[in-house]
């Protein structure tokens, strides 16, 4: 069984504990000394990231061949997306998804495989109907008919892409399951359903109950105040991520209305922004939470 890798960390960006309600953000942001062996996809399974979270933090770093002793970012802070604290949240924007235990609690928080260009994760509002451990894979037509050769049912077992454990959602044909091909964790390849590292479906399978609420909204970029300062995490669209998939340069995109978006969570403090940590925050993309005002 997979168990994941203890580093050498050292903490860049920490928050204060907070027990009693949904805190701005969870986890930290972090550096690892890297080993001869080590590459950036199985640092980021190591410390429950996904691939492209990894390339984003790390730009000019190669993924497979990082070198020893280099310092690489964990990119494990995540703002909380602006959703209703309870049950399970995907953020497709991050390729994230969130479970609260109890509702405006702590959340868990997990990366994802999701759906791809023309095949893209629904969002909106759905719930766990029924879940399934070892569960049987029936290919869509769509896939029958783009590999014909292969077969039709796949029964629960080491090839099955649904993994070891399924939770059917609302919306028929589609699920949050394992896989039997981790390295598609933190990336948009799947065919609309909802992948999970096999440790960490096999987790959550546990703690979630039939009927819970999930919700799935699209958020690349995320506001939360700590401490006093807004902060911004900008994660890579749609498009970045396929130029970073292909380490090509990424193009400069602000969405329609991001100005509004900043000055609405700044509030009476906009004032305070610090607008050239706000383009560089969208130049660069790392995922990593950025404090925009002064």
């Amino acid at each position: 069984m997979f168990r994941r890798a203890i580093y050498t960390l050292f903490t860049v960006l920490t928050l204060p504990a907070i027990a009693s309600a949904s805190p701005p953000a969870v986890g930290t942001v972090q550096v690892v000394h890297t080993t001869y062996e080590d590459t950036l996809v199985d640092l980021a399974r190591a410390h429950n990231v996904g691939y492209v979270e990894m390339l984003a933090a790390n730009p000019g770093v190669d993924p497979w061949v990082p070198g020893a002793g280099r310092d690489v970012v964990i990119p494990s802070m995540h703002l909380l997306p602006d959703a209703p604290h309870e049950g399970v949240v995907v953020n497709i924007g991050e390729l994230r998804l969130y479970y609260y235990p109890t509702k405006d609690g702590v959340p868990e928080t997990h990366p994802l495989g999701i759906g791809g260009e023309g095949n893209e994760t629904p969002m909106g509002t759905t719930s766990v109907v029924r879940k399934m451990a070892g569960p049987t894979w029936y290919r869509t037509k769509a896939e029958i008919a783009d590999k014909p050769w292969k077969p039709k049912i796949v029964p629960p077992g080491a090839d099955n892409p649904l993994g070891t454990h399924a939770l059917y959602l609302g919306w028929p044909a589609y699920l949050i399951h394992g896989t039997d091909d981790w390295h598609g964790i933190g990336r948009r390849d799947s065919r609309g359903c909802i992948r999970m590292y096999p440790e960490d479906i096999v987790e959550m399978f546990g703690k979630i109950p039939v009927g819970t609420k999930v919700t799935v909204v699209d958020q690349p970029i995320k506001f939360g105040w700590i401490d006093g300062q807004l902060y911004m995490q900008a994660h890579p669209d749609a498009h970045q991520t396929d130029q970073i998939e292909e380490q090509a340069h990424r193009d400069y995109d602000v969405p329609d209305g991001f100005m509004k978006m900043v000055l609405a969570h700044a509030g009476k403090d906009a004032g305070r922004v610090d607008w050239a940590a706000v383009r560089q925050a969208m130049w660069e993309r790392t995922d990593v939470p950025v404090a925009i005002t002064h």
